[in-house]
């Protein structure tokens, strides 16, 4: 087995296990996993989770498996158990051929739980879940045992096995642990085990009316599969005991190890799913894959790169407890990795008309302009030019104020990749005084790429030509929530969302090279950001990642 890494020498993960397998406590190779439910999406909070899992079975030249926590037929369906293999695989963390189903192992947990019964080491329970609450205690009072506790092994073995047959309704009884009702740990008080559910599941059908809970059947899946270290985030920590506690009486040998890590928190991003299923069917986005949310279907869709989120991960590194962190770090990340990938394209938001008169009628002409100044490998492209174009309507200012090296009255600026212009006339509209057109003259020995080395002009701004450019729908955005609290269960979303979270511009104008852009292929527009092909649209609708300024703070 190689050391980790040197930049993951501080990862205090890898520091924990390695102390720890310098112990030898393991016969079997590292083996880690992922066990989502499949009730969701995963988000970018999943991410930092799966990235640690997959990254620590890859240091130690182990395996990383894709469980499904399938345990619950009224949450899951097989639309999410899709979504979630497709993500995972989009991120980069394929599992390839170890994707398992809990579901799958429903006999083995059983076998488990008669287990427990016979050694008295579990008990059917008919408590209502109102009464399991009270007899539970608090967190400064001890429970109170169960009057079915002392339900003697055959008793319950029975009870057990009517329980899977169908005898009893939903919420009548339980199967529960015989623990410690006076334990400090909540989870160590007579924890449920098997609860009775009548409801189809999407694998199994009907085969089972009984399910374990999570806590029961996952140390148990875990053992099954081999799972050497089972990796989790800190909440799980005080379940660590009951897991222990599972392993223990089972007498699994050389049992996984469940460790924790940091619990990563964006600001201004709601990675509940609760919440994020009440802004999905509240109407207030566009589905689970809306752009503005933090599902990777939706990042992934805004135009983020599974290289850039993995960079995101990495450089947040070790988290112990709980971290927060600004989510322009991400920002930075994806610019970081577009810039010198993606062709620089030219496209015009809010156009003014501009007509160079000196230019020739009917005349047109192909400038070739480079794709990435950053990245000559990416070549150049040929840019039609012709006597009229569009620009920025905020290049030009008639009554320029100090600072603006654009286009003024009289002044010249360098049209990007093509000639000085300078503007003669400026025309307006009678009735509003709104400018609605420019005149100009362009000088023919400033073409780019001859070598002109005249007189200098401060400004350079893009266009299209106006014969030449095709129109495209642009989305951008803004943070979703107005502040970064997420709402309380009483408060009114409506209140909280970002009016201009989402702004969308019909008919932009672009230049044509991207009339023919595939699906989630990204491009900068010059002075505007990057942006994304919508992946869900048949029209061009382009999405805007991150506008070009870059800046990020982080706390904890």
């Amino acid at each position: 087995m190689e050391n980790p890494k040197e930049h993951l020498a501080e990862h205090h993960m890898y520091r924990l296990i390695n102390e720890e397998l310098e112990q030898n406590p393991f016969s079997r190779e590292m083996c880690t996993r992922f066990p989502p439910e499949p009730n969701g999406y995963l988000h970018i909070g999943s991410a930092y989770a799966i990235h640690t899992n997959y990254m620590i079975a890859q240091q130690y030249k182990g395996a990383f498996h894709l469980r499904f926590d399938d345990t619950n037929p009224l949450k899951e369906d097989i639309e999410f158990v899709h979504a979630i293999i497709e993500d995972i695989k989009w991120l980069g963390y394929d599992p390839k051929e170890h994707i398992y189903y809990g579901s799958d192992y429903a006999e083995e947990i059983y076998n488990a739980a008669l287990s427990l019964i016979k050694q008295g080491k579990a008990y059917v329970c008919d408590l209502t879940p109102d009464e399991l609450t009270k007899y539970r205690g608090t967190l400064m009072e001890p429970g109170r045992n169960s009057p079915y506790r002392e339900r003697s092994a055959e008793e319950n073995l029975e009870l057990f096995e009517q329980m899977k047959n169908g005898a009893f309704p939903a919420g009548s009884k339980v199967l529960r642990a015989k623990i410690n009702m006076a334990s400090p740990n909540m989870n160590l008080r007579d924890p449920v085990l098997y609860r009775i559910i009548h409801a189809e599941h999407y694998r199994t059908k009907r085969e089972w009316c009984i399910y374990p809970m999570y806590d029961f059947a996952h140390p148990i899946q875990d053992a099954i599969e081999g799972i050497t270290y089972s990796l989790c985030s800190i909440e799980f920590k005080d379940h660590r005991p009951l897991y222990e506690w599972v392993l223990n009486e089972l007498n699994i040998a050389e049992p996984p190890r469940q460790r924790e890590f940091g619990r990563l928190s964006l600001t201004g991003v709601v990675t509940s799913k609760r919440f994020l299923r009440q802004l999905v069917e509240g109407g207030y986005v566009d589905g689970w894959d809306d752009p503005r949310l933090p599902t990777i279907r939706g990042l992934r869709r805004r135009g983020y790169t599974p290289e850039s989120i993995r960079s995101f991960i990495e450089e947040i590194g070790s988290i112990r407890t709980q971290s927060t962190v600004d989510i322009s770090l991400l920002d930075h990340f994806v610019r970081q990795d577009l810039k010198e990938k993606t062709v620089s394209v030219m496209a015009v938001m809010q156009p003014l008309k501009v007509v160079i008169t000196n230019y020739p009628e009917d005349a047109a002409e192909l400038l070739v302009i480079e794709n990435n100044s950053e990245n000559v490998e990416l070549g150049t492209r040929e840019v039609p030019f012709s006597k009229t174009i569009y620009i920025e309507r905020d290049d030009f200012m008639e009554e320029p104020i100090k600072g603006f090296h654009r286009l003024i009255p009289g002044g010249e600026v360098r049209l990007k990749g093509a000639y000085f212009i300078r503007c003669e006339e400026v025309i307006k509209e009678p009735g509003t005084g709104e400018v609605v057109e420019l005149r100009c003259t362009y000088d023919p020995a400033t073409k780019s790429g001859t070598g002109f080395t005249g007189r200098k002009v401060k400004g350079t701004i893009h266009w299209v030509s106006a014969d030449h450019c095709v129109k495209a729908d642009v989305n951008l955005y803004e943070k979703l929530l107005l502040d970064e609290d997420t709402p309380k269960d009483s408060e009114d979303w409506t209140s909280k969302i970002n009016p201009e979270s989402l702004v969308h511009k019909k008919d932009v104008f672009m230049e044509a090279f991207v009339q023919d852009a595939r699906a989630e292929e990204k491009f900068q527009f010059l002075r505007h950001g990057y942006f994304s092909v919508d992946r869900k649209h048949d029209t061009r609708v382009f999405n805007r990642i991150v506008p070009l300024k870059d800046s990020w703070k982080r706390s904890n």
